[in-house]
């Protein structure tokens, strides 16, 4: 048996990132993602994989953000016991966003039972919040630019891949192929994070496509930002901000931190970041300092200038606050979280905003909410939408197009073949079809649940 890889996720669609590299030597699972957004894509969360959790030998995750980890307590709950490997900063992040996770899922899943409008009796969470702190100890940290040997005959190195702190791109070596997964690439000139680093030479690349058939604007956040907080200010509203807890939340402080340095915004504007996770994670910034591009000061500047709000008490009385006001809150793409219960209050008042900031996946609220529609279906019932609706176009931290296509361009020779993955179907052939054309390299967009040579 020849290397191989089967794609468990992440093919056809931008989340629940999965990839089954098999050798007769072993099973290693490149990482571990949660689907998201349409309904029969969650429903696949719930599905068995085609191969037994305990079957597979090791587990080796990109980065933190739960497309790519929040099944590994489900992996770990059906029978998987092996190692997980990954960056110290994505072994630190996964101790916040996994628990999150299940306390999140456990939440939902308690307030559609009160309230009645599961079509499930009694609603069950995924897994729990304790199933997620138990799965923990399973993930070993290796240095990035390292080598190690996770089985008997297989190679892996990670390095920096930008995108947020300890995100990785995986080298893969067995049997005398070199494979390469991407995980999400950052941008070169991202406001945060460092930029990727370089390909090495390989036989097979993975990459994703989240923004395959766009380019970012040429316009930075700042740009973007400051007048739509400017014009919420001025007529008194409250700005609703779905934010991923890890990176686009400290993505948008630091924003706001340079926007009432220089004055765009008045320094009194009332700022709240309302997400453990988040408030955990930002907090966090302090122990990776290099791995990004903010220096102590700056990330002291960052937390400063909101209100860290841990506590649900705490969070119900942002809705009893007068006046203009921020409102940082997870879940990024409304999919879960305190966002849907500030959504519900908020969105209703047309002096208000819903500022997304971010890649929204077909079938979740954000995307709802980004196409313009007069209501979004929340606990159960439609919330009207009469507020300001603002896409942040360059808020995102993935490369886009031509940004994937220069990083490609870094690699010593051409890959024998290139698997176009983690993107909604169009973003991914149009990727493909600009691989094809522009480097010439053979590129094709697997299906899911398909079985590839490499």
């Amino acid at each position: 048996m020849g290397v191989q890889i089967t794609f468990l996720g992440g093919a056809d669609t931008v989340t629940g990132s999965k990839f089954l590299v098999q050798h007769q030597t072993g099973r290693i699972l490149v990482d571990c993602g949660l689907f998201q957004g349409f309904k029969q894509l969650r429903l696949r969360n719930w599905a068995a994989l085609p191969v037994a959790a305990s079957a597979i030998d090791a587990v080796l995750l990109t980065h933190a953000h739960l497309d790519h980890s929040g099944y590994l307590p489900l992996l770990a709950k059906n029978g998987f016991r092996g190692p997980v490997y990954a960056s110290s900063g994505t072994r630190d992040l996964c101790g916040i966003l996994l628990p999150d996770s299940g306390h999140l899922q456990e939440e939902d899943a308690s307030f559609a039972n009160r309230h009645g409008f599961s079509k499930h009796a009694p609603a069950l969470p995924l897994y729990s919040r304790q199933e997620a702190l138990d799965c923990l100890p399973l993930i070993k940290a290796v240095p990035q630019r390292q080598a190690f040997a996770p089985l008997p005959g297989w190679k892996v190195t990670f390095q920096p891949a930008g995108h947020i702190v300890g995100a990785s791109g995986i080298l893969v070596e067995v049997a005398g192929r070199r494979l390469f997964f991407s995980g999400d690439v950052g941008r070169p000139n991202d406001a945060l994070m460092l930029p990727p680093d370089p390909l090495p030479a390989i036989d097979t690349l993975v990459v994703e496509s989240t923004y395959g058939d766009r380019t970012h604007p040429q316009e930075n956040l700042l740009a973007e930002l400051g007048p739509a907080l400017a014009r919420l200010a001025a007529r008194g509203g409250k700005a609703v901000v779905p934010v991923f807890a890890v990176g686009r939340a400290q993505a948008v402080l630091h924003a706001i931190a340079q926007l009432k340095a220089n004055g765009t915004l008045a320094h009194h504007l009332p700022v709240f970041l309302d997400s453990p996770m988040a408030v955990h994670t930002t907090q966090s910034f302090m122990q990776h300092l290099g791995e990004y591009r903010l220096n102590r000061a700056e990330v002291d500047a960052m937390a400063r200038c909101a209100t860290m709000v841990s506590s649900p008490e705490e969070s119900k009385a942002l809705s009893a606050r007068h006046g203009p006001m921020v409102i940082l809150s997870a879940s990024g793409m409304a999919t879960g979280g305190r966002v849907l219960h500030h959504l519900e209050q908020h969105a209703g008042d047309q002096r208000n905003m819903v500022i997304l900031t971010g890649y929204q996946a077909p079938g979740t609220r954000g995307a709802t909410l980004a196409s313009g529609a007069h209501s979004v279906r929340i606990h159960g019932h439609d919330v009207a939408v009469r507020a300001e609706v603002v896409q942040l176009e360059s808020a995102s931290a993935h490369a886009d197009a031509s940004q994937l296509i220069a990083w490609m361009g870094t690699c010593p020779q051409p890959p024998g073949q290139v698997y176009v993955v983690h993107g909604e179907r169009a973003a991914s052939d149009a990727l493909r079809l600009r691989i094809e054309r522009a480097l010439k390299w053979r590129a094709l967009v697997p299906e899911h649940g398909s079985t590839w040579p490499c």
